[in-house]
């Protein structure tokens, strides 16, 4: 990150929280008591108990996050856009939301096994993520998809200039290969997490990496490795073990939280589930990514995080298992943390060993406002299995590390789905070799993709409706709305925190808006941008008539930079921050 981007940075940062010289932060809109937890940037307070102590049986029954029940006075609106994915933001409205699907790209799959180390050695190919990451690098100008080649081997890098065409560059450390780290024979990966670190100061730790890893000769059964590896690398290619973390499951994952400065391990866990051994998630934080080995992990072991719940419901396929919790991959996007569930409906796997057909998970999509508490009113798959038989992505979508890369007015979404090779059956191995049927065969790597910010959107139609925000405060001067209403219209006037509208920002005096844009400026009559309001707490109202309103934000320049998180990165971005806006 270059010395303009972190100063920017502190700026705005200093306008949503102030660092006193104890040490300690307070928010803006209103004192609060030294005693209590930490102030986010957004105004949540988070208890002295961090992480919060909760308990899986009480986890049944879906409950709204904290901090939708218990709000700030005043919200600090300074980083990133504001979605409208929950009611954090929401005081009134005669709008409805509606939650988008994303599309998958009509050249899926990207990446399909075809070269010999993605063939693999155990008849199962696979050119697929399973997490691993996809991120863009700002020096080079290319994508990079990190995945696992062949399955249970090596990891492979491959990378794009445009996210859709993949080149499999050779690396030097399987010469004549995009291998970045081999499958030795003795200790086997499994799940991968790879990072892209903006913020560290350490070149030769740009890249991290978690390894959980399994023990055993390829050609039999594998055991679990008590935990996994840490490693860094400079450039992706070239990694370096730094140390072992400690006791995990496989499946276990990791992400950067950038709001609070912590590397969150989402790890795989399993508790009683009324009756039933079922998945669940974990989770650890540690401020450096380094000291999440062996040690620190005994003093602080994972507490319980997220379940499926019963809100989540079985296969309309009639699968023979309650759905179950498989993963979480989570990045900052914009002023929210971004979450894919990947949620198991089933078979178990002995169940799909015996016929060689992959077990079926699909990607939903969660929402955080503290990293911790998760909003899932949207249930419906967001990334969904086809469930033929024959088809590249039949069953097993998994997500992938940094969940979303911006490119243009779209996110991407990478993720991985298996085949299967029913001619690999369970009845067919060797005595011992179970493990190897064709339900973990055949995986590819394939593309979704959204509108920016387009996970959800406040609607009306042409008899219109209104919105009202909760008390916000800012240091910006413009504007900007991410809305979808060519044959409709858009203008916002300005209230105080009675409900008085302020002059000269009436409804009125605001040129109605009719267009389909992502980084759309909104405008008065009579004011050159919102600098006088500047750290008074107000309210938006939005008057929408006939479209779809996304996102709102105030800028601190007219190009309508957020400096919101990017997710994954992408073109022309410098950081993991939108100091760009329009490009």
């Amino acid at each position: 990150m270059s010395v303009q981007v972190r100063l920017h940075r502190l700026m705005l940062r200093g306008s949503v929280l102030t660092l006193l010289l104890t040490g300690s932060w307070t928010t803006p809109c209103k004192a609060q008591a030294k005693e209590e937890g930490e102030v986010l940037y957004n105004g949540i307070r988070l208890p002295q108990q961090w992480p919060p102590l909760l308990a899986p049986a009480a986890a049944q029954t879906p409950q709204p996050p904290p901090y939708l029940t218990q709000r700030p006075e005043c919200i600090p609106i300074d980083v990133g856009r504001q979605l409208f994915v929950d009611d954090f933001l929401i005081a009134k409205s005669t709008l409805t939301r509606e939650f988008h699907q994303p599309v998958k790209h009509v050249g899926n799959p990207l990446l399909a096994p075809e070269e010999p180390w993605e063939i693999g050695k155990t008849r199962q190919p696979m050119a697929a993520p399973f997490s691993d990451g996809a991120f863009f690098n700002p020096t080079t100008q290319r994508f990079q998809l990190w995945h696992m080649a062949g399955w249970f081997d090596g990891t492979a890098l491959a990378t794009s200039v445009d996210g859709l065409k993949w080149d499999r560059q050779h690396y030097d450390v399987v010469p004549g290969t995009n291998l970045v780290v081999k499958g030795e024979p003795q200790w086997r990966r499994d799940g991968v997490s790879i990072w892209l670190d903006h913020d560290t100061q350490k070149p030769e730790e740009r890249y991290k990496m978690f390894l959980y890893a399994r023990s055993g000769d390829l050609g039999g059964e594998l055991s679990n490795a008590p935990g996994g590896t840490l490693h860094s690398s400079p450039d992706g290619i070239h990694w370096t073990m730094r140390g072992a973390t400690g006791s995990t499951g496989d499946n276990t994952t990791f992400f950067y939280n950038p709001f609070r400065k912590v590397w969150v391990f989402s790890h795989r866990t399993n508790h009683n589930l009324e009756g039933t051994s079922a998945r669940t998630r974990g989770y650890t934080e540690h401020k450096d990514f380094y000291e999440a080995q062996g040690d620190a992990w005994k003093k602080a072991p994972p507490v319980f995080w997220a379940r499926s719940d019963d809100a989540d419901k079985p296969d309309p396929a009639g699968l023979s298992i309650r759905p179950q919790l498989y993963k979480i991959d989570a990045v900052a996007y914009e002023s929210v943390m971004l979450g894919l569930f990947e949620v198991l409906y089933g078979p178990h796997n002995n169940t799909c060993a015996q016929d060689g057909y992959p077990k079926i998970t699909e990607l939903q999509v969660a929402f955080s406002r503290d990293g911790f508490h998760w909003d899932r009113q949207q249930r419906k798959s967001f990334i969904t299995a086809s469930r033929k038989p024959g088809n590249w992505e039949r069953a097993y979508v998994t997500s992938t590390g940094g969940c979303c890369l911006i490119v243009g007015d779209r996110l991407h979404f990478y993720y991985g789905a298996f085949e299967g090779d029913e001619t690999l059956k369970a009845a067919d191995a060797p005595a011992g070799k179970g493990i190897w049927t064709g339900m973990y065969a055949k995986a590819s790597t394939g593309l979704a993709t959204l509108r920016r910010d387009g996970f959800a959107s406040m609607n009306a139609d042409g008899n219109g409706g209104t919105l009202t925000t909760v008390p916000v405060r800012f240091q910006g001067s413009h504007l900007f709305v991410n809305m979808d209403a060519p044959e409709g219209s858009l203008q916002v006037e300005i209230l105080n925190e009675a409900g008085k509208v302020i002059a000269p920002f009436t409804k009125e005096n605001c040129a109605p808006l009719k267009s389909d844009h992502t980084c759309q400026p909104v405008r008065w009559k009579d004011a050159q941008g919102l600098s006088t309001l500047q750290g008074k707490p107000v309210r938006f109202r939005f008057h929408l008539t006939d479209g779809k309103l996304y996102a709102f934000w105030v800028s601190p320049e007219t190009t309508g930079a957020s400096h919101g998180y990017v997710g994954a990165g992408g073109p022309g971005f410098e950081s993991a921050i939108d100091t760009v806006g329009q490009r």
